[in-house]
């Protein structure tokens, strides 16, 4: 793909060994590298926001694949070294700001006069918080034109889930009340080193420019307790909030479950609270 060393040697040379602490599983396949950064779309004059990026094998075929800019925020101050040969190969197209992405303000991060696409493997043991992060920003449409993220699957289907599946619940309705959600495609725990325990994929998500109008706690307020009591009724999980009361107002129901209320009837709830 680059002139740069295989990511096996980089890996070796600044002994990269991943920690479990901090959810590291690095993906060497260059090729599948390439095939994620392709699915964020054309990356020309484009700015590209990647967390985690370890070794740095997204980070190359984003660069590669036509990125005007790579900020990559990487908690592990043994990596910087590697990233920072990219940056020299790449000369001026690659920032690296060493931290936590959890601390991250994101709104200062951004410029106005950028488009950004935030483009990651993300660390299994912080991606769900990362996302939620950038699900609430409080001015939407938010900052970023996509997200491009793997997860792990379980997670992924969580996120895309519809009303009606095993899998739909706060996290679903949460993503696709703002974003148009889909799964991309599956990554095999044997494409990592070390290989997870689990199968990976990668998920898209796209800010909807006016989405159904509520307030976000009230939202999440109304969601937590639907989901907190799946298999009851919602007149029975709903009760601390109104109960019957509550969705005859919203023209709910009572004898529905959550997993049978779609994303516009939690918004009539949340407005209804």
């Amino acid at each position: 793909m680059d002139d740069l060393p295989p990511l096996r040697t980089v890996i070796e040379t600044h002994n990269l060994a991943a920690k479990k602490a901090l959810g590291q599983n690095f993906l060497l396949d260059l090729n599948l590298t390439s095939r994620i950064a392709r699915s964020a779309g054309d990356l020309a004059d484009k700015t590209i926001i990647e967390v985690g990026p370890g070794p740095g094998g997204l980070t190359r075929a984003l660069l590669f694949n036509g990125a005007k800019k790579v900020i990559a925020i990487e908690r592990d101050p043994r990596c910087l070294p590697a990233l920072a040969e990219i940056a020299a190969h790449y000369p001026g197209r690659l920032d690296v700001i060493e931290g936590d992405a959890l601390e991250q303000n994101w709104l200062e991060l951004a410029n106005d006069n950028d488009e950004y696409r935030i483009v990651a493997n993300l660390p299994y043991n912080v991606g769900t918080v990362l996302l939620t992060q950038w699900l609430t920003l409080p001015k939407w449409p938010p900052f970023y034109a996509s997200l491009t993220l793997m997860f792990q699957k379980e997670v992924a289907e969580r996120i895309c889930a519809n009303v009606g599946d095993r899998h739909y619940g706060r996290l679903a309705v949460l993503s696709n009340w703002r974003c148009r959600t889909q799964k991309l495609f599956d990554v095999s725990p044997q494409a990592f080193t070390p290989p997870p325990k689990v199968t990976s994929s990668i998920v898209q998500l796209e800010p909807q420019a006016q989405p159904l109008q509520c307030d976000l706690k009230k939202l999440e307020t109304v969601t937590r307790n639907a989901f907190g009591q799946r298999r009851k009724m919602l007149r029975a999980s709903l009760k601390p909030l109104g109960g019957e009361a509550l969705l005859n107002a919203a023209g709910i129901d009572p004898t529905m479950r959550a997993e049978q209320v779609d994303v516009a009837g939690f918004v009539k709830l949340a407005n209804a609270l």
